[in-house]
C-alpha cells in the first residue's frame, strides 16, 4: 500500500491536546506521514485559551508553498484560520495546487469557549473555501453559524441544517450531534448520494479536549484507504472512541484534558 502523506493546515496547542500536535499524533496513530503549516502561534491548555498570535498571511501562503513544491501531499485537514486574510490565502494556494481529499474542520470556538474565528472571516469561508472541500465537519453551534441561524435542538433540524450545508457547494457534510441531549452521540453524513446516520454511546469522561481536530485529522489521514465517506468516518469514529475510552489514563493538566491518540500503544 502507497504510504499515506498527510498535511494539517491548523494552530497550535503548546499542552499537545489539540491543533498541529493533536493533528500529528492523530496522523502518526493511523499511519500517515504528517507535514504542518503553522496559521496561528495559540497560548493554550486544558482550561482554556489566554493569548493568539496570528501568523502573517503572506507567510502562511509561503508554508504552503513549500509544502506543496516539494512533497506528495495525498490528504489535507484544515483546522484554525482565525482571519479573512489567511482564509483566502488557503483557498487560492488550494485552487493553485489542485488539492485533494481537503478535511475542513470549522473551527470557531475553542472547547473552553473562546473564540479561534473572526466573524468578518465566517463569509470568507463560506464563499471562497467551502466550495474547494471535500468534507466538512461542523458541530451543531458551527452548522448554525455557517448559515446564519440558531443551532439544531433536534435531529430532524440537524437533517435540514446539513442538506443546507452541502447545498453551498462543500463535497461531504459530517454533521456532529454531541451538542444534542441524547444518551447516544448521533453524527450525520451528507454527500451527493444520500445520508447515512452514524452512532456511539457517550464515553463517561470530561477529558474530551481536542476531539473535533482529533476527528477531522483521522477522516484525512484514513480516505484515501477507503471508496468513500461513510467507510471513512465509521473507522475515524472507532479509533476516536477507543481514544477517549482510554483518556482517563492520561495525567495532563487541570482542566478539559487530552483524548489518548496513542491508546493502542501505551
Amino acid at each position: 500500500m502507497k504510504r499515506i502523506n498527510a498535511l494539517t493546515i491548523a494552530g497550535t496547542d503548546p499542552s499537545g491536546g489539540a491543533g498541529i500536535q493533536a493533528d500529528l499524533k492523530t496522523f502518526s496513530a493511523l499511519g500517515a506521514y504528517g507535514c504542518s503549516v503553522v496559521t496561528a502561534l495559540v497560548a493554550q491548555n486544558t482550561r482554556g485559551v489566554q493569548s493568539v498570535y496570528r501568523i502573517e498571511p503572506d507567510f502562511v501562503a509561503a508554508q504552503l508553498d513549500s509544502v506543496f513544491s516539494d512533497v506528495r501531499i495525498d490528504t489535507t485537514k484544515i483546522g484554525m484560520l482565525a482571519e479573512t486574510d489567511i482564509v483566502e490565502a488557503v483557498a487560492e494556494r488550494l485552487k493553485r495546487y489542485q488539492v485533494q481529499n481537503v478535511v475542513l474542520d470549522t473551527v470557531m470556538l475553542a472547547k473552553s469557549g473562546d473564540p479561534l474565528l473572526s466573524a468578518s472571516a465566517v463569509e470568507t469561508l463560506r464563499t471562497k473555501l467551502l466550495p474547494q472541500v471535500a468534507l466538512i465537519t461542523p458541530n451543531l453551534p458551527e452548522a448554525a453559524a455557517l448559515l446564519g441561524t440558531s443551532h439544531a435542538q433536534t435531529e430532524r433540524e440537524m437533517k435540514a441544517q446539513g442538506n443546507a450545508l452541502l447545498a453551498m457547494g462543500c463535497g461531504a457534510v459530517l454533521m456532529k450531534g454531541g451538542h444534542l441531549d441524547d444518551a447516544e452521540s448521533p453524527d450525520w453524513l451528507f454527500t451527493r448520494d444520500g445520508e447515512v446516520r452514524f452512532t456511539a454511546p457517550r464515553v463517561q469522561t470530561k477529558n474530551t479536549h481536542g476531539t473535533g481536530c482529533t476527528l477531522s485529522a483521522a477522516l484525512a489521514a484514513l480516505r484515501p484507504r477507503h471508496e468513500g465517506w461513510a467507510d471513512t468516518v465509521s473507522e475515524a469514529k472507532a479509533w476516536l472512541s477507543a481514544a477517549l475510552a482510554k483518556a482517563d489514563t492520561l495525567e495532563v493538566g487541570h482542566g478539559i484534558g487530552p483524548v489518548h491518540h496513542f491508546h493502542a500503544w501505551w
